[in-house]
């Protein structure tokens, strides 16, 4: 349950826009829990790929494997530092692996499965620990946490976004081509905002920021700033 003492900040926008590193860097800076919802269907396509699950026939064992899924953000249960966008399956760090064709195509089988989306929904708002909870996503303001009372729309051109992305993969080593990167968004944000299950919106009382032209640094402290007056000082 939501309280002034357990608060919710939600981050929600289309793929490449920057929402990972700012709510990453702002449940840092405040101690909350992060949560990275694109992430857990990534992880689930690739714990149900290694337990040699099948999306077709395994549904219900693929459910249960979401609910008990031992993933985390930014840092592990363990003494290990934080690092944005790092992504934890247990104790092992899977940042990169989630990253691959295969775990993505396994991502897309596994969100499509009505029990596992059921599953993930309540595993999403467990993520809400102690001291409050920043949550990235598409849907965090409008269906996961529709009573967070800060909520965010973070959004960017597209061609911003597809360079944006384009820099990431090929810092982490992964071959990327901008063009099919570019027409990946669009493909992307078409099937997001046009799905009937929680479509790409911003909710009724988010509060929009084009970062197209603005630093990280810029969005931080105008974000900063929400926080300060919808939340208070932490």
């Amino acid at each position: 349950m939501l309280s002034a003492a357990r608060p919710v900040i939600t981050i929600d926008g289309p793929s490449g826009s920057g929402k990972g590193t700012i709510a990453s860097r702002l449940a840092q800076r405040l101690g909350f829990t992060l949560l990275d919802s694109g992430a857990l269907y990534r992880v689930l396509g690739l714990a149900a790929l290694r337990a040699g699950l099948k999306p077709e026939e395994d549904q219900e064992a693929i459910a249960a494997l979401a609910a008990d899924l031992p993933i985390h953000f930014g840092r592990a249960v363990t003494d290990a530092p934080w690092k944005d966008d790092s992504v934890w399956l247990g104790a092992e760090e899977v940042s990169l692996a989630i990253r691959t064709d295969e775990a993505s195509a396994w991502a897309s089988l596994v969100a499509a499965i009505p029990a596992v989306r059921a599953s993930l929904l309540q595993r999403q708002r467990d993520f809400l620990g102690d001291a409050g909870l920043v949550a990235d996503g598409r849907d965090m303001g409008t269906t996961v946490f529709p009573e967070a009372p800060l909520k965010v729309f973070l959004t960017a051109s597209v061609e911003a976004r597809a360079e944006r992305r384009h820099k990431q993969l090929i810092a982490k080593g992964i071959d990327a081509i901008l063009s099919a990167l570019l027409r990946e968004l669009q493909e992307r944000d078409a099937r997001d905002t046009q799905r009937s299950a929680s479509p790409l919106r911003a909710a009724e009382d988010a509060i929009t920021i084009d970062s197209t032209d603005m630093s990280i640094e810029q969005v931080m402290a105008q974000i900063e700033e929400l926080i300060a007056i919808k939340i208070g000082k932490h």
